[in-house]
């Protein structure tokens, strides 16, 4: 899984996240294509909760996102996508990086829907 990218589309934007190669990730490939809400969580992240937990096999304990991370939230079941600085949080794989428009993520208030598919 080598330069396996997907875009994230709304409200006429698009962003495009590169994937890591692990089974978290691949199993997130897998759903797509998505559509899916996302809501604004303590000023720093984009969250929307999955219908399918996703695989948390060979995933570290936690770790520490910096903005443009694409994460899964295993205790909540939601990826998210982080915008703001934000600590180390125990439970949270990195799934991925945002590669283009991660600006575009902070201006958007309330909830918002999202279509996710392989960017091709």
């Amino acid at each position: 899984m080598q330069d396996v990218r997907v875009k994230l589309t709304f409200n006429n934007e698009k962003v495009i996240v590169e994937l890591y190669d692990n089974p978290t990730s691949r199993d997130f490939l897998d759903q797509l294509p998505l559509t899916v809400i996302f809501k604004d969580y303590a000023n720093t992240e984009k969250i929307s909760v999955l219908d399918k937990r996703l695989t948390t096999k060979d995933a570290p304990s936690g770790s520490d996102p910096s903005v443009g991370d694409f994460a899964y939230f295993s205790p909540w079941g939601n990826i998210t996508l982080f915008y703001g600085d934000h600590g180390f949080s125990n439970g949270l794989i990195k799934l991925g990086k945002i590669v283009s428009g991660v600006e575009k993520l902070k201006s958007i208030n309330g909830d918002f829907k999202v279509t996710i598919e392989k960017n091709d």
